[in-house]
């Protein structure tokens, strides 16, 4: 194997160290972080330090883009300057690549903070005979390590580097040898390698010598591709073991660490108006709690998206941020819908204290819009969101598949006390107490509108069938959509009172069971 020594590439930036984390909890190994949102989180604080970490997967699954996301963040934000040996691209075609999510690989290379080493190998160079070993990547890494005094390393992909050994026997000497020469030189490195048939990689061997795997994984399942990750194994150190949903996009990669579903939400008691006075009153007189999760089903026309541009415009007239989430139409149709009954909306986008996230539920799988969600939120801060319709998510998943999602979701927000409304499209009238995506349960306060017919007269009904914590009224309230939003008719929210499981039995209550 013919290996030539060419010339080598050579915000407030942390102090030098920055990016490795202290020795965890039951000792745990000292670890490196990646900088990449979820994934240190699920590692428990990153890669192990001054360890070898392999990340196995098939085309396009991102190992590329996860390498050099750990490189730049290295070299950006904890001032560890980094080294990626490539043998696949040469650093223009890199560069390239990676430019759209504002990675400029070329400024790094100047500022010395990255040196990228194209090594080309040929198939027809590679014996099996005679003598085989890394001297020559040895001394060429080890000269890319001192020029940038690098403390991150990537090789990718090992295939290429490989390329038509046949000998395991070899192949492997070679294999402990270079992850062996890796953790000498102190360097965190992480090795890219394509996925192989019925095993991690190619070769089927690399996982025995590394200290930590990672597998990526791109589906397609019913026409619409997801991408997740799991950490196969991590010697030494606890970590999640599930597989979790990750986003790229122009922002680069996101991981969302979705089984970390701890029940440990604050139960804030100050409230939040709902935006219409009589429904305030319905509710002990004060609103809904802070924090808290509210669900408002019934079937089409019955004013659910109206409520919800109510809880909206009050949350910014509070000065609060609110995110909505639209699954059904666009913006601007909501806002020329909304101020035909007097809400107008638009002022509170120009402040800045609304934001739309509109799209098509077929668009995506439904981790990926759980991952985009979260995102949104972890960038925007909002004080109050809204998904509207929540039910049209299950176009594109299963009732499971969808209450895990939403369950995921709404850990999330309460976690972060954020105040949530959803709103539920409801099939028919005969069952308007059932949830289609089965999360009734989740909910801490449940809305039930409902349309009758009183002669030749439409008239529309709102109850509230559940609100855990405070005593609320019972009784079905009749409203009408005037030209200054949602009226509830006067005299129809009776004194609030505590709704028991017993009265849901009486004779008066029988025929509202909720079905959870």
């Amino acid at each position: 194997m013919s290996l030539g020594v060419d010339d080598v590439n050579g915000q407030e930036q942390p102090p030098s160290g920055a990016g490795e984390s202290h020795q965890g909890r039951g000792g745990d190994l000292p670890k490196t972080l990646t900088g990449i949102r979820g994934l240190d989180e699920i590692t428990r604080g990153g890669l192990p330090t001054g360890r070898p970490t392999l990340v196995c997967g098939g085309p396009g699954s991102g190992k590329t883009l996860l390498a050099l996301t750990f490189l730049v963040n290295g070299a950006l934000h904890f001032d560890e300057p980094g080294v990626l040996m490539t043998f696949e691209e040469n650093e223009e075609e890199i560069a390239s690549d990676v430019a759209s999510l504002g990675f400029d690989l070329p400024e790094l290379v100047k500022a010395q903070k990255l040196a990228v080493d194209y090594v080309r190998v040929e198939r027809s160079e590679i014996e099996e005979t005679g003598e085989y070993d890394l001297e020559g990547l040895f001394v060429r890494l080890d000269h890319a390590i001192r020029t940038v005094g690098a403390r991150r390393v990537v090789l990718d992909t090992i295939e290429s580097l490989f390329a038509g050994l046949k000998n395991d026997t070899i192949l492997r000497s070679e294999l402990r040898r270079l992850f062996r020469w890796l953790k000498e030189q102190g360097v965190t490195a992480l090795i890219t390698g394509e996925r192989g048939d019925g095993a991690l990689t190619r070769q089927g061997l690399e996982e025995y010598v590394s200290d930590a795997v990672i597998l990526l994984d791109h589906r397609v399942h019913d026409q619409v591709s997801t991408r997740r990750l799991r950490v196969v194994k991590y010697r030494g150190s606890h970590h999640g073991t599930n597989e979790y949903p990750f986003l790229i996009d122009a922002d680069g990669i996101s991981v969302l660490p979705v089984s970390s579903l701890a029940l440990q939400h604050e139960a804030p008691l100050d409230r939040v108006s709902s935006g219409v006075a009589h429904l305030d009153e319905m509710l002990s007189g004060e609103g809904y709690y802070r924090g808290s999760t509210i669900l408002v089903s019934g079937t089409a026309g019955t004013g659910k998206t109206s409520l919800a541009a109510h809880f909206l415009d009050a949350a910014c007239r509070r000065g609060e941020r609110c995110l909505c989430f639209l699954f059904e139409e666009s913006p601007q149709q909501l806002l020329r819908n909304m101020r035909s009954i007097g809400i107008d909306l638009e002022p509170w986008m120009a402040s800045g204290l609304l934001q739309f996230h509109a799209d098509r539920p077929s668009r995506y799988g439904l981790e990926t819009h759980l991952v985009t969600m979260h995102q949104a939120v972890a960038d925007f801060r909002p004080a109050v969101t809204v998904i509207d319709p929540v039910t049209n998510l299950m176009t594109v998943g299963t009732y499971t598949d969808v209450q895990a999602m939403l369950t995921r979701l709404i850990d999330h927000l309460k976690t972060a006390n954020i105040t949530a409304m959803l709103t539920s499209l409801m099939p028919g009238q005969g069952d308007i107490e059932r949830t289609e995506t089965t999360i009734s349960s989740l909910m801490d306060t449940w809305i039930v509108l409902a349309n009758d017919q009183v002669g030749n007269r439409h008239r529309r009904g709102l109850y509230v069938l559940k609100s855990r914590g405070m005593a609320h009224s019972n009784e079905q309230c009749e409203f009408v959509m005037t030209n200054h939003g949602l009226d509830l008719l006067e005299g129809a929210a009776a004194t609030p009172r505590v709704v028991d499981e017993v009265e849901y039995g009486s004779a008066e209550g029988g025929a509202r069971h909720a079905v959870v």
